[in-house]
């Protein structure tokens, strides 16, 4: 007997009903202090958004989703020539993994205030903030490189011979075979780098100079003890990082469908 195979729809829908359903029990147990729910209801946080309005998330959201794209585009860009460099001087791959290392261990919270005080916050109001710019591109770093540097060595290494019996260099190697060979691997890290660079953004923005963004309207609202919109922001900070991963995943599968693991019939 084969098992029963749900379509993604539909385990998707599933789990958000789940979800929710642990959520409205989650906050009918946690009894509130003062006056304070820390676990609002789902109707209550949706009360929230429709009194915030749509015009408040979108101008801070606004901000961190593009500190977020430009932190990404740079630590990605980095990430894949960090890993290129590998193949091209293999006597280098100690260096690169323990770069790749220290960006995944480096202590944000004691590098935070140097990278303000290097970098600076935001030039004006809506202006992305360099330093968010920089954890998200901190963030996603270690993924790219380790996920990159995987695929790019698990080329055949039969092809790779044929391309040295015909004369070819370890650069034409890495253009006719590793890079075709590692696809899969580095989209799938790009995928996974999407919500790493959206925290490393809102993680930036918590250590000031920048007035709007989802960071200062995540303090904001935390010191006011409205807790309806902190959860509110959770949810709209998931709902975009789940966008932009599953953007990356549909571009991943027009560029490489084999990726997937499908067979080309089915």
């Amino acid at each position: 007997m084969s098992a029963i195979r749900l379509p993604g729809w539909a385990s998707a829908l599933i789990g958000a009903v789940g979800v929710v359903a642990v959520w409205w029990i989650a906050s009918l147990l946690v009894p509130a202090s003062g006056g304070y729910a820390p676990v609002p209801s789902p109707l209550a946080v949706l009360q929230a958004l429709a009194d915030d309005g749509i015009e408040l998330y979108w101008s801070n959201f606004a901000v961190t989703i593009t500190e977020a794209g430009i932190g990404y585009f740079w630590g990605n860009l980095i990430a894949l020539i960090l890993a290129t460099i590998v193949l091209l001087a293999p006597w280098l791959d100690g260096v690169i993994n323990q770069i790749a290392v220290i960006t995944y261990c480096v202590p944000i919270v004691a590098i935070g205030p140097l990278a303000i005080i290097i970098l600076g916050g935001a030039r004006s109001a809506g202006d992305p903030s360099a330093t968010a710019v920089f954890f998200a591109g901190l963030s996603v770093v270690f993924t790219t490189v380790v996920g990159s540097l995987l695929g790019l060595k698990a080329a055949d290494k039969a092809a790779l011979d044929v391309v040295t019996v015909y004369g070819g260099s370890r650069f034409t190697q890495l253009r006719k075979v590793r890079l075709i060979a590692a696809l899969p691997s580095i989209l799938n890290s790009l995928q996974i780098a999407v919500p790493a660079a959206f925290l490393g953004a809102i993680l930036g923005e918590y250590f000031g100079k920048i007035d709007r963004g989802v960071g200062p309207m995540l303090v904001s609202s935390q010191v006011s003890l409205n807790s309806p919109r902190v959860w509110a922001l959770f949810l709209i900070c998931a709902l975009v990082a789940i966008i932009g991963f599953a953007l990356v995943g549909l571009i991943a599968r027009m560029v490489a469908p084999w990726s997937s693991g499908r067979s080309a019939r089915s």
